[in-house]
């Protein structure tokens, strides 16, 4: 029998994705591990391999075409197996088949298990445990995200279930698109109605952009934000900075390393974190998560949007720059992006001097990062000079209260100030 060839769901979130692009066109022939597809996720580029050696066959897999998680978007023949057509499905849907040979791209109208699987809410994936959990608590499968192969829905996820926590990604864009009812949001319609037909362009959201939109809707209005700010003189840190840069040793005819000032902002908050344990933890219904490790997630601007690679056991080391060039790229696998237990959002590069971010959970704080720029500072009767960076945690006030959030933000300038204590 023909191998499925399934879209895989590659992101804890992820309810649909997108084929930017087929390696390999129908009719030809591909070996196990060979890479057929990339995925376009909200994050991320994904390269999927073959399950499978033999005959790549109909393609119903679509570039460009939004395909639910589980849904079947090939079929893989053994060489010399017997082929009777297509397999039966139900619907049929537009796709873009690419022909290798020429490298044009054909629109054909053909069947497709995707459609019918995306038509039909009652052909999710699932064990049949999680169907009777999911029917005896009255819950709907379609709304649960599944962490089995191929995205089925196990025991666990459907146990896990909280209706708040897994809107269907057209809900959450009716959440920013449309107003609720009760709310003041307008309408798409009453917002442009207020411009002039041709005044404007209608730039169609990516996914990155609705997913961004969803998520930060979602933790600004279930988390309760607490916001603590105070200034750090950064001058010892500038210094040490050019200090340990100017002895860098030299491999290749360049130097082996070049810290930024966020690489010691990073570093600082970690140790931070480590120093103040009751403030890095995640929130859950049934307790608080106490972190052994501080893994920093930082924010990184990217066409589209941002993504926020985590810098695993931030308090030890620091690969930011590698992670960062990879984000830009579209290259970062989903375990270096998901998680982590604290995040940064660094604007000192813009020219920015103070803001307050939104706490994404699972974090439970965020710290916002201003530029360093030369202001008058007052030390008893004298006035000097000095680089001051101005600093705003923000925290999800269930987890992290006032003076606790004081205290790791002073913990924070302790290193910040005097940051050979980071080379301890």
């Amino acid at each position: 029998m023909p191998v499925e060839v399934i879209l895989p769901k590659v992101d804890m979130d992820m309810a649909t994705g997108r084929i930017s692009k087929w390696f390999f066109g129908n009719e030809t022939a591909v070996k196990k591990g060979d890479v057929l597809f990339e995925i376009e996720t909200d994050k991320a580029a994904m390269e999927i391999d073959a399950p499978a050696s033999g005959i790549l066959r109909d393609i119903t897999g679509g570039e460009g075409v939004d395909i639910p998680v589980g849904s079947a978007v090939a079929w893989i023949y053994e060489e010399g197996e017997a082929y009777a057509g297509a397999p039966a499905a139900q619907t049929a849907v537009v796709a873009a088949i690419p022909d290798t040979a020429t490298g044009a791209v054909t629109i054909v109208s053909q069947p497709s298990q995707v459609a019918a699987g995306a038509a039909e809410v009652g052909k999710v994936r699932a064990t049949p445990l999680a169907r009777r959990l999911a029917s005896d608590g009255g819950i709907d499968l379609s709304a649960v995200i599944g962490s089995g192969p191929h995205g089925r829905v196990t025991r666990a996820d459907v146990a896990g279930h909280r209706p708040a926590e897994n809107r269907s990604s057209t809900a959450g864009s009716a959440i920013c698109a449309s107003a609720k009812p009760g709310s003041s949001a307008p309408s798409d319609e009453q917002v442009r109605k207020l411009f002039a037909e041709g005044s404007y362009e209608l730039v169609a959201h990516s996914n990155m952009r609705r997913t961004i939109a969803r998520r930060l809707v979602e933790a600004k209005s279930t988390v309760p934000h607490f916001y603590v700010t105070l200034d750090c003189n950064i001058d010892a840190l500038l210094k040490l900075r050019a200090e340990l840069n100017a002895s860098a040793p030299i491999v290749d005819g360049k130097a082996d390393f070049k810290l930024s000032v966020n690489d010691m902002v990073i570093r600082a908050y970690a140790l931070a974190l480590r120093a103040v344990p009751d403030a890095n933890v995640s929130w859950t219904d049934e307790g608080l998560l106490k972190h052994r490790n501080a893994d920093i997630g930082v924010a990184v601007s990217v066409p589209g949007g941002l993504i926020t690679p985590i810098v695993r056991n931030a308090q030890i080391k620091s690969e930011m720059k590698d992670l960062g060039a990879r984000a830009r790229d579209g290259k970062l696998k989903t375990d270096e992006y998901q998680g982590g237990t604290a995040a940064i959002s660094n604007l000192g590069m813009f020219g920015v001097r103070e803001f307050a971010a939104i706490v994404n959970p699972p974090h439970a704080t965020i710290l916002a990062v201003g530029a360093g720029e030369r202001r008058p500072v007052v030390s008893g009767d004298n006035v000097t000079v000095s680089t001051v960076m101005t600093v705003t945690l923000s925290t999800d006030h269930r987890a992290v209260d006032g003076a606790l959030a004081a205290e790791l933000l002073g913990t924070f300038r302790s290193y910040i100030e005097r940051p050979m204590l980071m080379l301890v």
